[in-house]
Parts: structure tokens; sequence; C-alpha cells
């Protein structure tokens, strides 16, 4: 039997957009046509896809030409595109965040008509070592955790970067900058694995490397609700960076770490439980006996295939979601409580309190403008881009 083909209206033509389109195109996503895109301009990419184009995307959402749409848009526009089109009863993929803030995402979420897909791009899901570490904490076998770190320091952008674009790195044009724009697939993977904890203190640095008036650093303390306890670290003035993520249970260790742009991920496991061997030996200087393992894995995959396909495969019916839109709230609330707590120099309880939060954002956009954009022309490689 035969699957149902999807259309799908393709709205932004930005650098991301063309990868899912190459994607589309190459046959790397099965049962998907694009039948409209939109952008300000006609490129001509309509007429080599034989598709309709569109300069508004209600008009394409209103055209009937599409079951579902991929927004990938600059991020202060994903609210009102998403909102539209869920509205109208169409499918949607969305490029992350899910919105300047949390608050926006919950919205979004609530509005979602049953029976309709809505899903995020939280590609690094897929990742297989990522999935990997999941597994290893899922099945118990480090006991409960008691420390996490991540050291993701391995952001760099230059200048450039964000010269090119009049809307990046401004509150009123993304909400955020590292965070929200680059941390963000960390801190999914982060809360996915560890949980999300209940409390963060953070000190976010903002135009420290760069002139933009954003964060471009940060450094969080987090704390959970069994007195687990995390640091997580970010920056996109480092060169080269750190990646370094360590996950610490009370029967063993996760230890990944990216070198020369290869992972290793290494698992420690403890004979017995550290607090067992703590409370009964005798043996002063004495440590649990720990066998170490080399659990790498080399396989490459493409991730933001792997979602589309997920996304097509639930829309038929065949597929639950890898990455629900209502799972990138998490994350965002996570770095939405580290420029919470940085801007007003206290700790910040999750669940997250996102209208508050929605009150502080909105006010630093009103005193934020979108950037000059510069017409230098930068030299794009999008494989360089994903760290």
């Amino acid at each position: 039997m035969s699957k149902q083909i999807i259309k799908l209206g393709v709205i932004g033509l930005g650098n991301i957009a063309q990868q899912h389109i190459n994607n589309i195109t190459s046959g790397a996503v099965e049962h998907c046509q694009i039948t409209a895109l939109c952008a300000r301009n006609n490129t001509g990419l309509a007429d080599e896809l034989s598709a309709q184009h569109f300069t508004n995307y209600q008009e394409l959402i209103d055209s009937g030409s599409v079951d579902a749409v991929l927004i990938a848009t600059p991020t202060l526009s994903h609210f009102a595109i998403a909102k539209y089109a869920l509205e109208k009863g169409l499918h949607v993929m969305l490029e992350k965040p899910i919105g300047l803030s949390s608050w926006e995402g919950e919205q979004l979420v609530k509005i979602k008509p049953a029976n309709t897909q809505f899903a995020l791009m939280l590609n690094q899901r897929t990742d297989p070592t990522f999935k990997k570490m999941k597994e290893v904490i899922d099945s118990g076998i480090l006991g409960d955790i008691q420390r996490t770190h991540w050291t993701m320091t391995n952001w760099f952008r230059p200048d450039i970067y964000f010269q090119v674009s009049d809307w990046r790195a401004t509150w009123k044009g993304e909400g955020g900058g590292l965070l929200v724009n680059q941390c963000i697939h960390n801190l999914d993977i982060f809360q996915w694995i560890c949980g999300v904890p209940n409390e963060i203190t953070a000190f976010c640095e903002f135009g420290k490397y760069h002139n933009i008036e954003v964060e471009d650093e940060v450094t969080a303390y987090l704390r959970y609700n069994n007195k687990a306890t995390g640091v997580f670290i970010g920056s996109t003035g480092e060169a080269p960076g750190v990646n370094r993520f360590d996950i610490i249970g009370d029967k063993g260790s996760l230890h990944f770490t990216v070198v020369d742009g290869s992972g290793k991920l290494t698992q420690k496991l403890n004979d017995q439980s550290t607090a067992t061997f703590c409370a009964n030996t005798d043996e002063m200087f004495g440590m649990p006996k720990v066998t170490t393992t080399d659990i790498s894995i080399s396989d490459k995959v493409n991730q933001h295939a792997i979602i589309m396909n997920n996304f097509i495969q639930a829309i038929q019916g065949d597929a639950e979601l890898i990455a629900p839109a209502e799972d990138g709230l998490a994350s965002l609330d996570i770095a939405n409580a580290m420029l919470q707590s940085t801007w007003n120099k206290q700790s910040v309880a999750l669940p997250l309190d996102r209208q508050k939060y929605q009150t502080l954002l909105t006010e630093k956009a009103s005193h934020s403008i979108l950037r000059e954009k510069s017409n230098a022309q930068a030299k794009v490689d999008m494989n360089a881009s994903y760290r």
C-alpha cells in the first residue's frame, strides 16, 4: 500500500531552510513533496521545485496547497506564523526555539488542535551518543544522579555571524543569544537525560566578546529535587572551545568529551554504590573498585532528516514524535531562568513563572532595536555550524 505524500510548505529560505529542502529533494526525507515556498523574493527555487511561490505566509497557509508547513524564519516571527498555521489546522514543524520565550511557546502548545502534529527541530535527540547516554541513565545502572556538569564553549561565532543579520542577537529579534540560539540544543539534551532542575543561579555576560546586547557567555549552578547539583557553562567567544559532559551517579559515571572533532564516551561502574562503600568500609583512604569501559559510538546520522522523516511518519499515523513542540518548553524555561537570575541577581525556582519572565523580556525588547544589516558577504558552511 503506497504511503500518502505529504504536501509541505517551507516558510523562510535562509541557511537552515536550504538544508531541509536539500534533504527532501535528495530523497533523505521520504513521502514528502515541497508544494509551496514563502520568501520575500522569488529566487527561482519555486520554479525549480514546481512549487508555488508566496511572499506572505498567510497566503501560503490559506492556499490549500499544503498539508504541513516547515517554519524556518527568524525567531521573532515564530509565534505569529506557527499560531496562524495551527489555527488553520495545518501540521507544523518549527525550527528552534519554540518562541522568544517559553511563555510564547506555551500559548502555541495550548492552541494546537487535536490530531495535528506540532514538532520542534530538536535534532540532537537523534545523536547516537546522546541516545546512548539517555539509555544508560534511564536503565538505572549508575544509580541516583548526584552531580552533572556540561562545559559547552565549542560554539565560537565570529563577528560576521551577527553582522549579516539584523535580528540575530537582539532582545527584540531573538529574545537572547547564546542560550536561546546555540545552547538551546544542549539545554534540551541536558534536561532530556538528567531531568529539569528545581532551582537555577546563573551569571550571564552580555556582549563580552561581541558587539551585541545579549548574552555570549554563561555560568550557571543548578539544584535538583534529590539534592543533586549541576553546572552549565556556555560561550560563543572561546576558540578552541570545550565540549565535556559529565554525569556522576551513586554507582558510577558517564563522561562525554569531544577532542579535535571526535567524541569519546566513557562509562565507569563501581562494584558497589558509593554510599554503601562510604558507610561500611574500614579503609581510611579506600574507594570502590571501578570498571572503566569505552562505549563511544562512531555512527554519524543525518539528524535533521531523521526528525523530518519522523514528522512525516507522525502525520501518516505511523510514529510518535521524537520532539513534540511541548518538549521544547523545558529547555527554554531553563534558558529563560538563567537570564532572569542574572537580571535580578538571585536564584530562580522552577517551574518557571513564564508570565513574570515574559514581562521582563518585554521590557528588554522595548529598548532593543534591530541592527543595521551589513552588506558583507559571509562564507557559509552549515556543516561547520553543528557542534
